[in-house]
């Protein structure tokens, strides 16, 4: 199975507005910190598809969200296409989350929380304010084998 997707790293002083994914039974980020996003909806680019799911899963109102990379995931099983973007500026108030728990944390204590593998990845990459950038990470069930960067 192949989709596609968007993540967003919402940034507000130093912080980045991080989501526990707690809420939903079968949910493959079950008890994962994440960044904010979804599929992407037919007919959707990548850019309104994070800003609707930002909408949605926060109340915040994306006004430049600005394009990062593309992140590549495969299990053997499932692949996933996701579009990486970053935002600080936005409107509105913060709302509960159907999908879990909204938590502003400090970038320096990001690492301390249940991340996935390769979510590391990107993030270090985020910091570096680098170029656009793209990631492949392969995944064995929750474990990561291996992992490639290429920085445009």
């Amino acid at each position: 199975m192949s989709s596609v997707t968007t993540l967003c790293y919402i940034e507000k002083d130093g912080r980045y507005l991080m989501l526990l994914r707690n809420k939903k039974k079968a949910d493959p980020n079950k008890n994962k910190w994440i960044g904010i996003g979804g599929r992407i909806e037919e007919g959707e680019t990548p850019k309104e598809c994070v800003k609707r799911e930002a909408y949605e899963e926060t109340g915040f109102v994306l006004s430049d969200p600005k394009y990062r990379g593309i992140v590549y995931f495969s299990d053997g099983q499932n692949e996933e296409t996701m579009h990486l973007y970053t935002c600080s500026n936005f409107t509105g108030t913060l709302k509960e989350c159907d999908e879990g728990e909204l938590k502003w944390v400090d970038k320096k204590d990001i690492y301390g929380l249940n991340l996935w593998e390769g979510d590391k990845i990107f993030l270090e990459l985020l910091e570096t304010e680098s170029s656009f950038f793209e990631v492949w990470l392969k995944y064995d069930k929750d474990v990561l084998v291996a992992s490639e960067v290429k920085i445009h």
